[in-house]
């Protein structure tokens, strides 16, 4: 839905090709465009795997290429469809930091911490999955977490009292799980060890991890689970230079109550979207969204104005009409007498 308003307003027809994992959601969409009254043709869906890809990137008459997931295949895509002549806006994944100042509010943070750590499962690219915290700012601030996790009820949407639903699949669940069971963090919360969820779904328990090395699994790579890593370093400037040097420049974050350290973060921050006690910097729809760095391949980010930028190919047309009994054609072309 990021893609697709913006295509059609622009006058483009338009391919979704959703994920294998998740191809149901779609086909309900291009039936609520259909009973809206739509065009036949205009939204499409094709379902499939990687070799509807691969059909999509060759075809000719798809002009344009959008993408959000994984890094790697973000990357694929981009190279491969700019290869055949397209343009291409490839959003990939995320390690998104919410650097904790010593002088933050420690009920606020927390409260941002868990929702942005742990809402949707931690399976989102804006999901924080990295506190930074600053100083003495840990010490209070990972209590804090650790007291909510015990509270969150993990369930299916079938229930409504549910706050946490499962993952994506057996396989991604078990992936997530077994960072659990590896060095470089102190595992405070153990997902594994929550209550089991009554229902269906592949579900685990909220984890947080405290004294995470920046060498370690739990800080490179991007779980996309329910784990979340508490980094800490004693100054500002060491939290901005763990933003700054992340291969990743999707969201950042910063929770403090001095305005002048929350300016200058606006301005150090090397990523595309910056939250000042906001942890999810997702911007309302007249600005657009996306990341920089290995978050992002292509000029043009999405929806708002540079959405519907890149679903538009613009043209110059340079028009004279000339009265003919009166005017003649003179092209500035230096003249000899």
């Amino acid at each position: 839905m990021w893609m697709f308003c913006n295509a059609l307003v622009a006058g483009n027809t338009f391919v979704l090709k959703p994920s294998e994992k998740d191809p149901s959601v779609s086909l309900l969409l291009a039936d609520l465009l259909r009973r809206a009254g739509l065009p036949d043709g205009a939204f499409n869906v094709v379902q499939g795997d990687k070799s509807a890809v691969d059909a999509l990137i060759a075809d000719p008459d798809v002009r344009a290429l959008s993408f959000v997931g994984s890094t790697p295949v973000a990357r694929s895509i981009y190279e491969a469809g700019t290869r055949a002549g397209k343009r291409v806006q490839a959003l990939g994944g995320a390690k998104n930091h919410m650097v904790v100042l010593p002088d933050a509010d420690v009920a606020a943070a927390a409260d941002a911490a868990v929702s942005a750590g742990f809402g949707s499962a931690g399976e989102r690219c804006m999901a924080v999955s990295v506190v930074v915290a600053v100083g003495a700012a840990g010490d209070a601030l990972v209590p804090a977490i650790a007291s909510r996790l015990a509270k969150i009820r993990v369930g299916p949407a079938s229930d409504p009292d549910a706050e946490m639903g499962p993952l994506i699949t057996g396989a991604h669940r078990d992936r997530v799980a077994a960072y659990l069971a590896t060095e470089g963090g102190q595992v405070v919360v153990d997902g594994r060890e929550a209550p089991a969820a009554v229902g269906p779904g592949f579900f685990l328990g909220p984890s947080l991890v405290d004294h995470v090395e920046t060498g370690s699994a739990y800080y490179t790579d991007e779980i996309f689970g329910p784990v979340l890593s508490v980094v800490r370093v004693d100054t500002y400037d060491e939290a901005l230079k763990l933003v700054n040097e992340n291969p990743y420049g999707n969201g950042t974050a910063i929770f403090t109550r001095d305005g002048g350290a929350a300016r200058r973060f606006q301005y150090d921050a090397v990523c595309g979207m910056v939250g000042v006690n906001v942890p999810i910097p997702v911007p309302v729809a007249y600005y657009s969204f996306g990341g920089w760095k290995a978050s992002l391949f292509g000029d043009l980010h999405m929806y708002g104005p540079e959405g519907l930028q890149f679903y538009t190919r613009t043209k110059v047309v340079t028009s004279r009409w000339p009265d003919p009994a009166t005017s003649e054609v003179d092209l500035g072309f230096p003249k000899v007498r």
